[in-house]
């Protein structure tokens, strides 16, 4: 399959402007190649790092990752907005970002005046832009303010002014970064469709977002981005569920590493040492133990600065008090398998799912509980759910299914991707995947018979 992007072995360095460090002119230090390369290495970072993905044309690519991890790095090398300091970014096609949208909106000016000066730096003649003038107003729902100077305009006004501008500049490449939340919920919806129509027009699609729900739906392929570095590629459903067990994994020791610092701080202000076990480990039920050692000693004058017992303990702040006659030593927090832990996940949370895949892999019907609002309020021990189809209504083929039990935020309890298998077969053959009940009615001028014998039937 032909490549619509194409990058290879990328990298990009910036400066840190914090150090102080000053060329000789910046004449010199274009000239000698040296702006990057005489910079010590902690002057330097790298956003992204020896960063290399395919996506084919027709597809939707997505990236994740934390903030910070280079993913509206790597869209804007995509774009052509910054070039990369090693390796090569290949885009075929006309581009079209939505990345910073609005930015060549001129505030004095009308919409109206905007939309043209935005269309042509999109690469759009002023032909082409008086030809989708209304089409770009009606969707960013201004068509009474368009005449209007765009300084009066509210934030979500102008960002769907210019989000309306860069959908219909017709491209080849579309890409996105967090553009989503541009308006109300309608005008939402209404973007996710202009992208679905995007999809069956064969066009490409980059998105970077932090709405994994989104990724899961219109994805294709993911990309996991840590650091400037590739974490994860592939599958959506798999490449999120690693990538939200990391994140509980990243909460969990930076938890640990606050309850640290604060424990330090109660043992300077009490005259002690540190003496604490409580570490971060692999996610645990919700059962855990609180244990306590303790040991008895002799009452010690309450050093300078110790806080004073409290007279309201639920007002009380962070930090220790006591004469030290009895000491606690040390705390930790115990999950079922004997491990010290932080995070625990709450198993009333949980959310049940199914989804149902063609040969192709594509998504023939998703849902589960939280979709259809049904709240799990309690579950014990080994239990059953059923989900029932009162008829499948499928064209003729294999298909595979999705099974999962989940958290409302998608953290995987138990994920089953593509594992069951079912054959529909039929005796009409159909195409496409549903096959919708129906039935065909003719006017008295048609004459009609019943087939009793197919060409295909064999007898």
């Amino acid at each position: 399959m032909t490549a619509a992007i194409e990058a290879s072995g990328v990298t990009k360095v910036y400066r840190r402007f914090a150090n102080r460090r000053q060329f000789a002119t910046l004449k010199s230090a274009l000239l000698g190649g040296t702006i990057l390369r005489d910079l010590r290495p902690d002057e330097t970072f790298a956003a992204v790092r020896d960063v290399s993905f395919t996506v084919p044309k027709g597809t939707t690519y997505g990236i994740i990752g934390r903030n910070g991890s280079g993913k509206s790095t790597m869209l804007k090398l995509v774009a052509g907005i910054t070039k990369p300091t090693e390796g090569t970014v290949a885009v075929d096609g006309r581009i079209s970002a939505l990345i910073e949208l609005g930015a060549g909106f001129h505030p004095e000016i009308s919409g109206r005046e905007n939309v043209f000066i935005n269309g042509i730096m999109l690469g759009l003649s002023k032909r082409e832009i008086t030809k989708r003038f209304d089409e770009i107003v009606e969707f960013a729902e201004l068509t009474d303010f368009i005449d209007a100077p765009v300084k009066t305009y509210s934030s979500g006004m102008y960002m769907r002014l210019g989000f309306a501008v860069a959908i219909n500049v017709d491209p080849d490449v579309l890409l996105i970064d967090e553009v989503l939340a541009v308006g109300d919920e309608a005008f939402t919806h209404k973007c996710l469709d202009k992208f679905a129509e995007f999809r069956r027009r064969g066009k490409t699609i980059l998105l970077v977002t932090h709405s994994l729900n989104l990724v899961e739906k219109f994805c294709d392929d993911v990309l996991w981005l840590d650091a400037g570095r590739i974490r994860g590629e592939g599958d959506p459903r798999r490449v999120v569920s690693s990538y939200i067990t990391d994140v509980a994994k990243t909460e969990e020791r930076n938890l640990a590493a606050l309850d640290a610092r604060a424990r330090e701080r109660a043992m300077q202000s009490s005259g002690g040492t540190a003496d604490a076990n409580v570490g971060a480990g692999p996610h645990a039920g919700p059962d855990a133990s609180v244990q306590a050692d303790a040991r008895t000693g002799t009452p010690a004058a309450a050093p300078d600065g110790a806080l004073p017992q409290p007279e309201n303990m639920f007002k009380a702040s962070e930090g220790r008090w006591g004469s030290r006659e009895v000491e606690i030593v040390d705390v930790a927090m115990i999950g079922e398998d004997g491990a010290p832990r932080q995070v625990f996940q709450s198993v009333d949370d949980v959310v049940f799912g199914v989804g149902l895949f063609n040969g192709e892999g594509v998504c023939c019907f998703g849902t589960n509980t939280d979709i259809e609002e049904l709240e799990i309020e309690s579950l014990e021990g080994e239990q059953e759910v059923r989900f029932r189809v009162n008829g499948l209504d499928l064209v003729e083929g294999t298909y595979k299914l999705d099974v999962a039990a989940h958290r409302a935020d998608g953290y995987p309890y138990d994920y089953h991707r593509l594992l069951y298998s079912l054959r529909i077969k039929s005796r009409i053959k159909d195409v496409g995947i549903y096959r919708p009940r129906h039935e065909w009615t003719f006017s008295n001028g048609i004459a009609v018979k019943k087939i009793t014998t197919r060409k295909d039937d064999p007898s």
